[in-house]
């Protein structure tokens, strides 16, 4: 009978470092018993993005991410008996599956490959039906198209893929914390109605998914919670017991820290009841939760309490929001923010008489950019008092109308000739712009299922 499961982070966002897992599967390479080494790779954005990827290609779709993140330590995982779980799968988990199979192939290795599909609903779900479980405003209204409905499906078919025997699991969009609790469930056999012991699991996978936030990355703030070695910083590894109860640590000689402060401040991010965090597989309740340093770097973990899972899953829909224009020109030197002020005041002017109905942003960097209000009208009080000698404009607006969006970004550049003086630096950009909402759809819409990459069917 298994007693303690390792579960290791390999990555906490798409764009997370690509040398993050090595430590981590070296670490759990030294060790017995059940392995897992998770990888958190998708944003709601990022699903989109891959949705958009997989209509243009279907051998695409997947997270682009994925072969930078796996390759480091795929054969080290796969020599050392440590399971792989990840969500890079994204919009065509059967893709990624097919990449990675090559990827191993091409390295001389031949993994058994777990597929967990399910979450997407956009053959399930129209638009309209979609509008009609919208919660908390009404984005999707009148829309006669999306570009993706995916539901946050739980642990459960990871669990059964790895009861299949996959050396690696992947999946598109499952909750975050399943990453982790799946693998729990396969190893210690608890039942889908063992509410606490799936909240424990589920608040393992919370403190893991987001890679190094845990161990001092989205908490280093210099002079008042120092982390040490952050441009090593070592990701985390949880050790579990069958209880639920787990002590999380991170690979020796790496840098950061985690400690009570760094697991408590992971622990409520994004947390939004901590008496009542919904997730697909259980309702976890934080509030009698136990954290206690035991050693450097050795945090242990319990106490979590689970309720009876939601009736229904959350889904995240995108849909074509029409284009984002950027435009940014830099001011230096003696009179630079009076220079940016006369500059942000003549593409106001120009854009007034010739794309009337386009809504501006602009902001100066370093001056107001993150405290502007949205018009931008910010701006104009904080600048009369800014001194600064080295101003950095942002002009930005969003639209259907792609034509009106050019016109911005042509006079941004303008303003190298037409003035005021010593404009530098342009840089434009328009990109197709994904917005979201948020649904709540009863669990028969989705379809959880795994199987082995290449089994028949």
């Amino acid at each position: 009978m298994v007693d303690m499961v390792r579960i290791g982070s390999g990555a906490g966002f798409a764009g997370d470092r690509t040398d993050a897992a090595i430590p981590v599967a070296a670490a759990l390479a030294q060790l017995d018993g059940p392995r897992f080494l998770i990888f958190e790779t998708l944003a709601e954005r990022t699903l989109a993005l891959c949705q958009l990827a997989r209509r243009a290609d279907p051998a695409k779709g997947y997270s682009p991410a994925m072969e930078k993140l796996i390759a480091p330590v795929l054969a080290t995982c796969l020599e050392a008996g440590i399971r792989i779980v990840g969500n890079f799968g994204a919009a065509n988990p059967e893709a990624a599956a097919a990449r990675l199979a090559a990827l191993a192939q091409a390295a001389g290795l031949s993994p058994r490959i777990g597929v967990v599909t399910g979450s997407d609903l956009t053959a399930r779900l129209g638009p309209a039906d979609l509008a009609a479980r919208e919660t908390g405003g009404t984005l999707l209204a009148g829309r006669s198209a999306i570009t993706s409905a995916d539901a946050y499906i739980g642990a459960g078919a990871i669990a059964e893929a790895l009861d299949l025997g996959a050396d690696i699991v992947v999946t598109g969009r499952v909750a975050d914390p399943a990453l982790a609790l799946g693998p729990l469930i396969h190893a210690f056999g608890w039942g889908d109605t063992d509410w606490d012991l799936l909240a424990a699991g589920t608040l393992a996978g919370h403190l893991l998914e987001c890679g190094s936030q845990v161990s001092g990355g989205y908490f280093a703030d210099p002079g008042i919670k120092d982390v040490p070695g952050l441009a090593e910083i070592g990701y985390p590894i949880a050790e579990i017991a069958r209880d639920g109860s787990f002590v999380l640590t991170k690979p020796a000689g790496t840098g950061g820290r985690i400690d009570r402060f760094t697991v408590i401040e992971q622990m409520l991010y994004e947390i939004h009841d901590p008496a009542a965090y919904l997730t697909p597989d259980v309702v976890m309740d934080l509030t009698g939760v136990a954290v206690a340093a035991i050693g450097p770097d050795r945090v242990k973990v319990s106490g979590a309490r689970g309720k009876p899972r939601p009736d229904t899953l959350k889904a995240t829909v995108c849909f074509a929001a029409g284009f984002l224009a950027e435009a940014e020109i830099s001011y230096a030197g003696p009179n630079a923010a009076a220079r940016a002020r006369l500059a942000a005041d003549v593409i106001r002017a120009r854009m007034a008489r010739r794309a009337p109905g386009l809504a501006l942003r602009i902001d100066a960097i370093g001056i107001a950019s993150l405290f502007n209000d949205t018009p931008g009208a910010t701006l104009g009080a904080l600048f009369p008092s800014a001194a600064a000698d080295d101003v950095r404009l942002r002009f930005a607006a969003q639209s259907e109308d792609g034509a009106a969006l050019d016109l911005l970004l042509d006079e941004v550049e303008g303003l190298y000739c037409a003035g005021p003086a010593g404009g530098a630096g342009v840089r434009r950009h328009l990109v197709p712009r994904l917005a979201s909402a948020s649904c709540l759809v009863e669990r028969e819409f989705s379809a959880p299922r795994a199987e082995l990459y290449g089994a028949p069917r």
